[in-house]
């Protein structure tokens, strides 16, 4: 994602990004706690795997072309 890319992002009004990062860090975290880290890995890879925002997000990523002076993110 470039500057470009995030200034074409308009925000949500009363929508706390921050608010909803922590709560879902905070789910994540109580979910994965008692897990080894390839459990981890495996119930993130699931998770990303069976979300719809989460294809939506990767497709849309993918059809962006990439510039040669960004590195690949995956």
């Amino acid at each position: 994602m470039t500057k470009f890319d995030l200034s074409q992002i308009k925000p949500i009004p009363g929508f706390d990004s921050l608010k909803w990062k922590r709560e879902v860090q905070a789910e994540i975290y109580e979910e994965t706690k008692h897990m080894t880290p390839e459990e981890q890995r495996k119930y993130l890879r699931q998770m990303l795997e069976h979300d719809e925002r989460w294809r939506e997000a990767y497709a849309k990523a993918d059809a962006i072309p990439q510039s040669k002076s960004e590195p690949q993110t995956r």
